[in-house]
């Protein structure tokens, strides 16, 4: 089922990446991204390829078509170099929410650039797919993940024990969620 693409704000200055959906040619960069060593836990199979990247840019695609995940390259406005993505996942129209994830390269980090994109990402999902409420989730031992959410807006709302299990360790996730009622975040 063909689902038109809903509309993205442009950036309001050069230095604001640009938010757009990802594109075939940008398969090298993430491959180069999911190289780093953290990320494996980022995807939802191994990007260890041309090939591999490709299918990963393709089953996003598939899912922006099919209206259940909405994955967004954060693109550097003056390079056109992917710094990272953002996404609303497990979109439910029922009840009128998604999942929001997030990730940006190693050189990316540390420079507001996931906090931003997770700001537009939300202000979008509200304005352009009539969502209301937006959740998403860190393991406790990653605070940068933390302060991503709640300067983007996300109030903690709660403790998942032990929810994520890797290399045999479980880890406990702290749930964010924002509303579309809430207020504007700086």
């Amino acid at each position: 089922m063909y689902r038109p693409r809903p509309p993205l704000p442009p950036p309001s200055t050069p230095q604001e990446p640009l938010l757009r959906p990802w594109e075939p040619e940008d398969a090298p960069a993430v491959l180069a991204a999911f190289a780093a060593p953290e990320m494996d836990r980022q995807a939802d199979r191994a990007v260890d390829s041309r090939a591999a990247a490709d299918g990963w840019i393709a089953r996003r695609a598939a899912e922006w078509a099919a209206g259940s995940a909405y994955a967004l390259a954060v693109v550097d406005a003056r390079t056109g170099v992917p710094l990272g993505n953002v996404a609303v996942g497990a979109v439910d129209r029922t009840h009128s929410t998604g999942w929001v994830s997030y990730w940006t390269t190693p050189a990316a980090r540390g420079r507001g650039i996931a906090t931003y994109a997770c700001g537009v990402l939300a202000r979008w999902a509200f304005a352009e797919l009539a969502l209301f409420r937006l959740e998403l989730g860190h393991r406790t031992n990653n605070p940068a993940s933390c302060r991503v959410a709640m300067a983007a807006g996300f109030t903690v709302e709660g403790l998942q024990r032990r929810k994520l299990s890797y290399d045999g360790v479980r880890h406990d996730v702290e749930l964010h969620a924002r509303l579309a009622t809430d207020p504007e975040c700086g």
